[in-house]
């Protein structure tokens, strides 16, 4: 019995020095060992191995994500002091509660999620700029802050000093134009031009992808095209700010090896391989994309961990051989520290180069912290390192946590560090001495090793893709499988190599040489493509049950122990959840510019005048995988100049109507009515959806239910009428539907206080959604 204290005591300063912050005095003091014993058996020994193994701080920045999506969530003008002061609070009493280990880490994680909260709103409340409120063709002036070439023109990001037609407190930060030819512009450069304008894009539907919200956090206020052509003027008029000159060279420097790259190889091959080096994807049109989506590779074009990894690798690893070669370096100077920080410049700055995507930044972080423990000579647990990334990253960036870049990235890494320590605790320790033995068993590790990394990926991934972009890749397995080594061992190190000798202009032969090895990339892939089902379209499913699988991903990851099997509930319901997701039976544009309705068949019928990219959001999810270019989704509609009926398929019928005269027949015979025109207060259709509701509820849904039922429509927009976002336009005092019997008052919203009907919206150019799969 002594014995057994004896060696407790003697543990208990290893096991202390594992518990982070103030749960390590608690064990110290040996109230936690208390706790943790007394507890319910298997729970209990689970968290305290939990503890010890400090797997409870990777649990600190879940919690911080929860206060900036409790932030997003919330509605109305926040204040930073409330969040602020309640996360103080619960730190100051934290720190009270050092020797009560429940209440100690429910404080910390109240106190992570009010700090989440706040910095979600500084950065809210950081990048206010103002927003285009209406269509407006005017003339401008400015800096040309980006350029990103695409297949046919370009698309400018334009950082303003003038704006005709509108008042200086107006003025969008800036614009994003597109022009329908290639101009001779560089960033840095100071234009002058016409355009017509807009408010960036809302959701194309409800719960869909939110051009407005990001083009905010991005300073971007209004979109549009060029009228004509963009003058260069020189001299600029003013001299330009620092951060956008550094914007600006460093931006006309990825173009510029981006130019040299898809010139020496040429074709799609040299698009990609661009891609892959600088993250300029404007030169990859469409099929090649959906290519690689289909086979599961479209990580590889986004700069992400293996970018990152070789970009410190080859510094590291250079700047180690260099100091090296001298003897005297080598046994009086830490070279291997001095190359840790020779590592984590050269990463940094790559990653400034290559656009600081999000799966860019985590990755540095990550790899910064790796190399700078080897200068404090301690070891980085990857766990760790990974939640360390995740708080920098969404401190600086906090909106980044809504979106499918940041989600997949680190929904994709979590899956694998889980899988390695998985894997560690099982390897066995014996190895053979033969050569050829020992070959095998490397090329056998290896071959396992890429499935099991990939299809742990794919499935972590899965909810996310589904949720943001209803597709699924079922032979992304096959794919990774076929075309990673080449990219690992041909592709990626001649990446390396000729950006290495890009500046001394050798590099035109390494880049013919990776171009073969992008060719047999896309050729596997093609062939992955091929393959029937390679891309299934699976309905949309609300937030609930991403929700769910979240939290089934985080147990099943962030634990270290039995409380793994905890994520089978979240997973089982979360699944069950996006199965049973309800599916709408009308979409409505925004501007009412056209619809979406379910016909007998059973499928949509698209309807009005709208851009593909719209329409193919709808029929997405509706897991429909048809085209927005397919003419087939307007079959089953009659149409006429006045409008257009489709039946649905419980025979009731919807109209749709750009024609005034419409309305006297319609409103008579049809269950519901949508226009983007105004309609009659005397309406006697069920449900009515004219531009005066869609003016302040943006985008809407329908879904019918039984006519026995009671409302027998159930509605869902983009947005309320009284919901204030800054980057949403100013609430209209306008009231939201409600369904009713045929013969009851109409169900529709009362004109605006003052009477005027909004002007019309015009069709929208194809929003850019949001690029899939970022990958680790």
């Amino acid at each position: 019995m002594r014995a057994g204290r004896q060696e407790d005591g003697g543990g208990r300063g290893a096991r202390a020095a594992a518990l982070p912050l103030g749960l390590a005095a608690a064990w110290q003091a040996g109230s936690l060992r208390r706790a943790f014993a007394a507890g319910p058996g298997w729970a209990a020994a689970s968290l305290a191995r939990e503890a010890e193994a400090r797997r409870l701080f990777p649990w600190i920045a879940v919690a911080y994500g929860a206060g900036i999506a409790l932030a997003f969530a919330a509605d109305g003008p926040l204040s930073v002091w409330p969040p602020l002061a309640a996360g103080a609070a619960c730190a100051a009493a934290a720190a009270l509660c050092r020797s009560r280990p429940v209440a100690l880490a429910v404080l910390i994680g109240l106190a992570a999620t009010f700090l989440g909260f706040a910095a979600a709103v500084i950065r809210t409340n950081s990048v206010a700029a103002p927003v285009l409120a209406r269509v407006l063709p005017a003339g401008f002036e400015g800096f040309v802050e980006s350029v990103e070439e695409r297949q046919e023109g370009a698309r400018l990001v334009v950082r303003l000093t003038k704006l005709d037609a509108a008042e200086q407190a107006t003025w969008p930060a800036r614009i994003r134009v597109g022009t329908r030819k290639r101009e001779a512009l560089a960033s840095g450069d100071y234009v002058a031009g016409a355009a017509r304008l807009l408010p960036p894009p809302e959701a194309a539907r409800p719960g869909g992808y939110d051009f407005a919200r990001d083009a905010y956090f991005r300073g971007i206020g209004a979109v549009g095209s060029v009228s004509g052509t963009l003058r260069r003027i020189e001299p600029a008029p003013v001299p330009p700010p620092l951060d956008l000159r550094l914007a600006a060279a460093v931006d006309h420097a990825r173009n510029l090896l981006t130019a040299r790259i898809a010139g020496a190889i040429g074709g799609q091959a040299g698009a990609v391989a661009a891609a892959l080096v600088t993250g300029k994807r404007g030169l990859i049109d469409e099929r090649t994309n959906d290519v690689l989506r289909a086979a599961g590779i479209y990580h590889v074009v986004s700069i992400s961990g293996l970018h990152m990894m070789l970009a410190a690798g080859v510094f590291f690893s250079l700047a180690r051989a260099l100091l090296a070669l001298s003897p005297t370096l080598a046994l009086t100077w830490p070279i291997k520290k001095i190359a840790a920080l020779v590592g984590m410049a050269g990463a940094t700055a790559y990653c400034v180069f290559s656009g600081s995507e999000v799966a860019a930044e985590r990755s540095l972080i990550m790899i910064l912290v790796m190399q700078g423990a080897i200068l404090i000579d301690r070891p980085a647990l990857s766990m760790r390192n990974l939640a360390i990334s995740a708080l920098v990253v969404l401190t600086l960036q906090p909106e980044t946590l809504l979106g499918p870049s940041l989600q997949m990235s680190y929904a994709a890494v979590a899956g694998l560090i889980a899988l390695a320590e998985w894997s560690r605790l099982r390897s066995g320790s014996g190895e053979g001495t033969d050569p050829v033995g020992r070959a095998l068993a490397w090329a056998g590790t290896l071959a396992v090793a890429t499935v099991a990394t990939t299809l742990v990926a794919t499935l972590a991934t899965a909810p996310f893709s589904g949720f943001h972009f209803q597709n699924l890749q079922p032979y992304g397995l096959l794919g990774n499988a076929a075309t990673l080594p080449l990219v690992s061992f041909v592709v990626m190190p001649c990446a390396v190599l000729g950006t290495l000798l890009y500046p001394f202009g050798l590099d035109r032969p390494v880049w013919e040489a990776m171009g073969l090895g992008v060719r047999a990339v896309l050729a596997l892939s093609e062939w992955v493509a091929s393959l029937g089902g390679s891309t299934v379209t699976v309905p949309a499913f609300g937030e609930g049950a991403l929700v769910l699988l979240v939290v089934a991903l985080l147990c099943a990851t962030l634990f270290g122990t039995g409380l793994r099997w905890l994520a089978l509930a979240p997973a089982a319901f979360g699944l069950l959840a996006a199965w049973n997701a309800p599916r709408q039976d009308v979409y409505v544009a925004r501007d009412g510019s056209g619809a979406a309705i379910r016909g007998r068949d059973g499928r949509l019928v698209v309807v009005g005048r709208i851009p593909p990219f719209t329409a193919e959001q709808w029929l997405k999810a509706d897991g429909d995988p048809r085209r927005g270019t397919d003419p087939g989704i307007r079959a089953g509609a009659r149409c006429d100049p006045i409008g257009c009926t489709v039946p649905l398929p419980d025979g009731r019928v919807v109209s749709y109507l750009e024609d005034r005269r419409g309305f006297a027949e319609d409103c008579r015979r049809a269950a519901i009515v949508l226009s983007r025109l105004t309609a009659p207060k005397d309406c006697a259709a069920a449900l009515v959806i004219d531009r005066v509701f869609l003016a302040g509820h943006g985008a809407t849904a329908i879904r019918a239910a039984s006519p026995s039922f009671s409302p027998s429509f159930a509605v869902a927009t983009s947005r309320r009428p009284d919901e204030i976002r800054p980057w949403l336009p100013a609430p209209r005092a306008v009231a939201a539907p409600a369904a009713r019997s045929p013969g009851s008052p109409p169900a529709r919203p009362p004109p605006p206080a003052s009477g005027a009907d909004p002007a019309p919206e015009p069709e929208l150019p194809p929003a850019e959604a949001p690029d899939g799969d970022p990958g680790p």
